[in-house]
């Protein structure tokens, strides 16, 4: 019998299909859950990860939802670019959602650098979404902003890099590592997802990931005011002992919406929440997906009660 958590098994056991869409020369890779007609959710992970980071989250949406988690360009199963844009990172969720019949007013939900994706998501498609959800990702202040991107230009790296290559399976599945580090729950969760993380090259293995993703990507300094004025809700969900920078900000997402902006923290986790506590995630998700399908249905919803007492 497994000594793994009973979500662990189950969320394997759910079936997913698989499917791809050609964004702007580039295939992008994508999983679904659940029936088509639901009300939709897109899963976008973070850098140098891959749609498994919510293998076990979507599962547990899945009754009441329809669920895609999508391989942004330049990792996991998708294809890579010469370089690669927030716009750019943005339509492919835009496609995935359509292509994976999520239906109208789609919620996104974006872990980490997935945040970023989402936020650009909002910025060029937000009148058509139903909320977004930002997972350990937060915007600055301009006064505070680091720029993450733009490495070719900023530390003069060499564009054209490549991961390293392992002469065995073994070598590289022991060298995987959550970034930033952390304290590992379920040895389980990180083998399976070292596992997922490993693509077969000339010579050995190597991992999925592009490493020139930053080269030329510029997050951009604006990213607090692309948030001040999107066309749709959003939502803050942190990893209550996360030391990942980018989960800095919250204080300052509050401050400026009043202190009215939901922003929780989900105890006993750290920035890779969705390996911490699966469960718990995605109930926050449905929690918070619920309550803004319940606002754009209060009148229905209203009716139906007078009818009741009628």
């Amino acid at each position: 019998m497994s000594e793994a958590p009973f979500w662990f098994d189950r969320a394997l056991a759910e079936p997913s299909e698989s499917g791809d869409v050609m964004v702007e020369g580039t295939s992008i890779h994508y999983e679904t859950w659940g029936e088509v007609g639901k009300p939709g959710i897109a899963l976008v992970h973070g850098s140098n990860a891959h749609l498994e980071w919510f293998r076990f989250v979507a599962p547990f949406l899945a009754d009441q939802f329809r669920v895609v988690a999508l391989d942004s360009s330049g990792n996991g199963d998708s294809g890579w670019r010469e370089k690669y844009t927030g716009e750019l990172l943005a339509n492919e969720v835009a496609a995935v959602c359509q292509a994976a019949g999520l239906g109208a007013r789609p919620f996104v939900v974006g872990h980490s650098f997935g945040g970023f994706t989402v936020l650009e998501t909002g910025h060029y498609h937000g009148r058509d979404l139903g909320g977004l959800i930002f997972m350990d990702f937060t915007t600055a202040p301009p006064e505070q902003y680091v720029e993450w991107g733009m490495r070719a230009e900023r530390d003069g790296v060499e564009p054209g890099r490549k991961t390293r290559v392992y002469e065995d399976r073994a070598t590289a599945l022991g060298r995987f590592r959550y970034v930033p580090e952390q304290p590992v729950k379920y040895p389980e969760v990180l083998a399976y997802i070292a596992d997922k993380s490993l693509r077969q090259v000339e010579g050995g293995w190597t991992w999925k990931f592009d490493p020139g993703l930053f080269d030329y990507l510029e997050m951009g300094i604006d990213q607090r005011d692309k948030f001040a004025s999107l066309a749709c809700r959003s939502a803050v969900i942190l990893g209550e002992e996360s030391n990942d920078e980018g989960a800095f900000y919250a204080d300052h997402m509050a401050e400026i919406t009043g202190g009215k902006l939901p922003i929780f923290k989900i105890p006993g986790t750290y920035h890779h929440l969705t390996f911490d506590e699966p469960l718990a995630v995605a109930m926050a998700i449905k929690g918070l997906c619920l309550e803004w399908i319940r606002q754009d249905n209060e009148a229905e919803i209203a009716q139906s009660l007078k009818e009741v007492l009628a």
